[in-house]
């Protein structure tokens, strides 16, 4: 059974301590429901952009969040890693979702498909694989054997399932994400599909990642340090027993902690008020021009029960709270969201 090495060294924490407190704070304070809904959409897209960048994708920030508003149809294969990624959150920013073997296996086939052959999409791997330094092409790590796979990750799923009410969800979360990245359990893929897994985690700890901010960003911002203290350099076979997780533990709270900061200083105090609030309705509105690219009057009818006049109200207010603007006139009429939102 996985039986992880770590120590809760002062640094570790510290940093729990930290993060607590920030989650806490973050918790308890309120803001506009214009000022969630564009922090939502701008996470998703730094989650969509960082995570496939630490891979190698190389899509600018600007071009995914173009890619993610449009839905372009004829894409490469950078776009579709883009498009997937998206995909996945999107089916993963749900309540009540519990981490498991099913789960990690649906998150993989979301993430690569189109890009991965069918036989090897949401499968774990039937072939061997070698881990090579991205810089030099040189091998350096060698991942468990084949037929290992499928018990290390039933052996990982049930420790976390296991020691849900002992260790601290962040330890827990932390040693998921490293292991998973130690097992290298799919032919590609692996990274993406283990940074989303451990949303799962940290969303059932009441860290929602899917809505505010992402973890992945503080990773991309220093790839190579990523790596370094996420992965493990040698054979397995000689490294299982051996492997301290705690350095890693201490970098990916600090991690957390970074991101925290960084979206406590971004989000304004805005106090809820008749003119800010959205109603059900008009989050109905914004969801369908993200998912389309834009919404006529017509296609708005079609999902609310709003008289015309009451309708016309509702595209007033979005366009005055900066969430959403017009293009044409009359007949032709539509409405797309703004640039910033």
């Amino acid at each position: 059974m996985f039986s992880p090495k770590y120590s809760i060294s002062h640094a570790l924490l510290a940093n729990i301590k930290r993060i607590n407190a920030l989650t806490f704070e973050l918790n308890n304070r309120r803001f506009s429901q214009p000022v969630l809904v564009e922090f939502e959409a701008t996470a998703t897209a730094v989650s969509v952009y960082a995570s496939t960048s630490i891979e190698g994708n190389p899509l600018p920030l600007t071009e995914v969040k173009k890619i993610l508003k449009t839905q372009p149809k004829n894409i490469r294969n950078s776009e579709r890693e883009v498009l997937n990624y998206n995909q996945a959150l999107k089916y993963l920013n749900q309540p009540d979702l519990r981490l498991s073997l099913p789960l990690i296996l649906d998150i993989h086939k979301q993430v690569t498909h189109g890009l991965l052959p069918a036989v090897d999409c949401g499968k774990l791997r039937k072939r061997p694989v070698v881990v090579n330094d991205p810089r030099t092409g040189n091998p350096v790590y060698l991942p468990p054997d084949v037929e290992d796979v499928k018990p290390l990750m039933r052996d990982l799923v049930t420790f976390v399932t296991d020691h849900r009410d002992q260790v601290d969800a962040l330890i827990l979360a932390g040693i998921f994400h490293k292991q998973m990245v130690i097992i290298h359990p799919f032919m590609d893929g692996n990274g993406r599909t283990t940074r989303l897994a451990t949303k799962v985690l940290l969303a059932e700890m009441g860290l929602n990642t899917f809505r505010l901010f992402s973890f992945e960003n503080f990773y991309n911002r220093n790839v190579t340090r990523y790596f370094q203290t996420v992965g493990e350099y040698g054979n397995y076979c000689d490294l299982a027993a051996q492997i301290d997780f705690t350095p890693w533990l201490e970098y990916f709270t600090e991690g957390i902690i970074d991101e925290l900061l960084r979206v406590q200083k971004l989000l304004p105090e805005v106090a809820q008020t008749p003119e800010t609030q959205l109603q059900p309705y008009h989050i109905v509105m914004l969801e369908a021009i993200r998912e389309r690219g834009f919404i006529t009057d017509r296609e708005y009818a079609k999902l609310v029960e709003r008289a015309r006049s009451t309708r016309a109200l509702d595209f007033k207010k979005l366009i005055d709270l900066g969430l959403i603007e017009r293009k044409e006139r009359g007949r032709a009429t539509y409405y797309i969201l703004r640039a910033n939102a």
